[in-house]
């Protein structure tokens, strides 16, 4: 099968989870299942420009309380370009969640290259 080269911010659905994931990725970030085994370069993840880690708890004595953790992705003019609501659930009194956002930046590895110095063809 030929690769033809990746266009950046390609996206595709996990066969494992069925989560939208980058095309480039070997390993899915939802399910964590391994995509592709090949020596090929996909991706180098080059930062982590972003994570934020943060607890609820329960704000007072008395009946539980729901919550539901909404992620919304906007652009530099602040369009709206996606909103999830990434999970729900509830807190009794004396519960707690953490929750942990991590944006990591990905920069795309040349498909087309050598593998483990070796050309392919």
């Amino acid at each position: 099968m030929s690769k033809a080269r990746r266009v950046p911010g390609t996206a595709r659905t996990c066969p494992h989870c069925n989560a939208t994931i980058l095309d480039s990725a070997s390993v899915c970030p939802a399910c964590r299942h391994h995509l592709r085994f090949d020596a090929a370069p996909g991706v180098v993840q080059t930062s982590t420009p972003l994570r934020i880690d943060g607890t609820i708890r329960h704000p007072t004595a008395g009946v539980a309380v729901e919550y539901s953790v909404v992620l919304a992705i906007h652009d530099g003019r602040g369009k709206e370009l996606s909103r999830q609501v990434i999970g729900v659930g509830a807190l009794r009194p004396d519960d707690e969640r953490t929750v942990s956002l991590t944006v990591e930046v990905f920069t795309p590895g040349d498909s087309s290259g050598p593998v483990n110095g070796k050309s392919r063809h």
